[in-house]
C-alpha cells in the first residue's frame, strides 16, 4: 500500500489526514492524486466505497490560496446528501490548510445561501440546478475557478444534468482543471470530457478492487406477497448491528419503515419527498444507532457515506444494475465484512443475470428462512445477550435478588423464562404493501419497457427525449413538460 506521505502532498494537508487517522492511500487515491497534483486533466473510474471524495478532495485543498476571498475550486455533485457528505469531508482536508468550503443544493433557503456566499468561501459543493441558479443571480462567479470535479458523473447523466452541467462548465475559465469520477463511462460522459477536457488521464480501479469482493451476495426468489414476512425473518436471524433495505419507490419506503416500525422493529425511511431537515435527522439517528434500519430510495441514499452497515436488503431488486452496485456498496467498507441480499420474484429472474454480467459475480441462492427459523434465530441472540452480560462482571446488586430466584424455582427454568422475556417472538401482525410492478422479463420486454429516464438500462443506449417541438433534449427533460420520464415514481 502507498502512504500518503509518498504523494507529494503538502504539510498543511498532511496533518489534516492525520488528524483525520488516514495514513495509506487506496488504489484510487495512489493513482490520481499525483496526476491531480500535476494539474493533469484526468477521468477516475470507479465504484462508490473507493476513497474518490479523498483522492479528488486533497489536491484541490492542496492548491487553494487561502489569502484570497473568492471560489478556486467547485464540485458538482447529483444529490445534497452527496454535497452534504462532499462538502464535510472537504471541510476536514481543509482544517490544517484553514480552506472554506461550502454546500450549495437545493431544498434550502437561497437567501440563507446567498448570506454565506459573502463570507468567501474558496470550494462551492453543489447540485447542478442550484449552482446554476446562484449563476444566473450572479451571487456565484467561477472566475477564479482552477479546478473543477465531476463526481458521480454517470448518476447526473441518469438524472437529467447535463445540459445544467455543460451550461456551468462553460462559465469557468479556460485555464482550468477537470476531474471527472464516474463509476461506469456511458457515451455521453465521454462525449462531455472530449468536449471539456484536455488530453485527461484515465485511472480505472477494476471491479475485482472495489469492495463488492468484501460482499457475501445472496438473492432469495419469493413471491411479492410473500416478500416482507421473509424479510422480517432474515432480520430476526441476522439481527444485524445497522442495515438498508432498498425499495424502488417512495410509496414503498413509506410503507415499508411503518410496517417495520408496526412489528417492533426501530425503522425510518428516507426518500426525495421529505424536507431536508427530516433528512438530515434520519440519517443523524441511523450514524448515531438510534435507529437499526434505514429504508431508502436509490436517489436517497447515493453517496451515502455511513460505517458499520453490516446488511444490504434489496426488498426490490433495482431497475438498472449499477444501481445495485450503488446499493450493496454501502455496506462491505473499511476492510469489513458485508452481506447483501435481494428479493427477486420468479418473473425477474432473468433480470439476476444481467445484474450478475454488471458485476461479475455469481449470487448465492438463499432458502427463505421459515418462521421456526426466525423463532430459533431470537433466541441465539437473546442467549448472547445473557452471555455478554455475565462477561461484564457487573452483577453484584442483582445476585441477592438472583439467589430468591433459585431458592423458589429450579435454574433451568429461571434460564428458560429469561430467554422468554429476552425473546422478540416473530409477529404476525397483517401487513398490507401496494403491489409493485415487476420489471419486466425478457420476454415481455417491449421497446418502451426499456427507456427510463431517457437512459436504456438494458442496452445502455442514451435515448434523446423530445419536447413538443421536436427540439431533442438528450434525455434531459424539459421544464414543465407533459413529457415526463416513466421512471418518476421510481426516483
Amino acid at each position: 500500500m502507498t502512504k500518503f506521505e509518498e504523494l507529494g502532498i503538502s504539510a498543511a494537508t498532511m496533518k489534516s489526514l492525520k488528524r483525520m487517522g488516514f495514513e495509506e492511500a487506496t488504489p484510487i487515491q495512489a493513482e490520481t492524486i499525483p496526476l491531480s497534483l500535476a494539474n493533469k486533466d484526468l477521468i477516475g473510474q470507479a465504484q462508490t466505497g473507493t476513497g474518490k471524495t479523498t483522492a479528488f478532495g486533497v489536491p484541490m485543498i492542496d492548491k487553494v490560496d487561502k489569502d484570497k476571498d473568492f471560489i478556486q475550486g467547485i464540485v458538482i455533485a447529483p444529490t445534497r446528501e452527496l454535497a452534504i457528505q462532499v462538502s464535510e469531508e472537504l471541510y476536514k482536508i481543509g482544517y490544517g490548510k484553514r480552506a472554506r468550503v461550502l454546500a450549495i443544493y437545493g431544498g434550502q433557503d437561497i437567501n440563507r445561501q446567498i448570506r454565506a456566499l459573502k463570507n468567501h468561501p474558496h470550494i462551492i459543493v453543489g447540485t447542478p440546478g442550484r449552482l446554476l441558479d446562484h449563476i444566473n443571480r450572479k451571487t456565484i462567479r467561477l472566475d477564479h475557478v482552477h479546478t473543477v470535479v465531476l463526481d458521480e458523473a454517470d448518476e447526473m447523466l441518469n438524472m437529467g444534468f447535463i445540459e445544467d452541467i455543460e451550461a456551468i462548465l462553460a462559465q469557468i475559465p479556460e485555464e482550468h482543471q477537470t476531474l471527472l469520477f464516474s463509476a461506469t463511462m456511458p457515451a455521453p460522459i465521454q462525449r462531455m470530457a472530449e468536449r471539456f477536457m484536455r488530453e485527461p488521464q484515465v485511472v480505472r480501479v477494476k471491479t475485482k478492487e472495489v469492495t463488492v469482493s468484501a460482499i457475501d451476495q445472496y438473492y432469495l426468489e419469493v413471491q411479492e406477497k410473500n416478500k416482507f414476512d421473509i424479510l422480517t425473518r432474515l432480520l430476526d436471524i441476522q439481527s444485524p448491528e445497522l442495515s438498508i433495505i432498498f425499495g424502488r419507490t417512495k410509496r414503498r419506503v413509506d410503507e415499508l419503515s411503518e410496517a417495520l416500525n408496526l412489528r417492533g422493529y426501530n425503522a425510518e425511511g428516507i426518500h426525495g419527498d421529505l424536507s431536508q431537515a427530516k433528512r438530515m435527522s434520519v440519517l443523524r439517528k441511523f450514524k448515531e444507532g438510534s435507529i437499526d434500519v434505514l429504508v431508502a430510495t436509490d436517489v436517497a441514499a447515493r453517496g451515502l457515506d455511513i460505517s458499520g452497515v453490516t446488511h444490504v436488503y434489496n426488498f426490490d431488486i433495482p431497475q438498472d444494475p449499477e444501481s445495485y452496485v450503488h446499493r450493496i456498496g454501502r455496506t462491505g467498507r473499511a476492510g469489513k465484512q458485508g452481506v447483501a441480499m435481494t428479493f427477486i420474484t420468479p418473473r425477474e429472474k432473468s433480470y439476476l443475470h444481467v445484474v450478475e454480467r454488471t458485476t461479475r459475480r455469481k449470487m448465492e441462492r438463499m432458502q427463505p428462512p421459515t418462521l421456526d427459523e426466525a423463532l430459533e434465530g431470537q433466541q441465539r441472540a437473546a442467549m448472547e445477550k445473557i452471555v455478554q452480560t455475565i462477561d461484564s462482571n457487573n452483577l453484584q446488586y442483582y445476585k441477592q435478588l438472583a439467589d430468591e430466584l433459585l431458592s423458589e424455582h429450579d435454574p433451568s427454568t429461571v434460564v428458560a423464562a429469561v430467554l422468554k422475556m429476552l425473546t422478540k417472538e416473530p409477529d404476525n401482525t397483517p401487513v398490507v404493501l401496494t403491489e409493485e410492478k415487476p420489471l419486466p422479463s425478457k420476454r415481455d420486454r417491449k421497446p418502451d419497457d426499456r427507456k427510463r429516464g431517457g437512459y436504456d438500462s438494458y442496452n445502455r443506449k442514451r435515448t434523446p427525449v423530445k419536447s413538443r417541438s421536436g427540439q431533442s433534449h438528450g434525455g434531459k427533460r424539459p421544464n414543465n413538460s407533459q413529457y415526463k420520464s416513466k421512471s418518476n415514481s421510481y426516483r
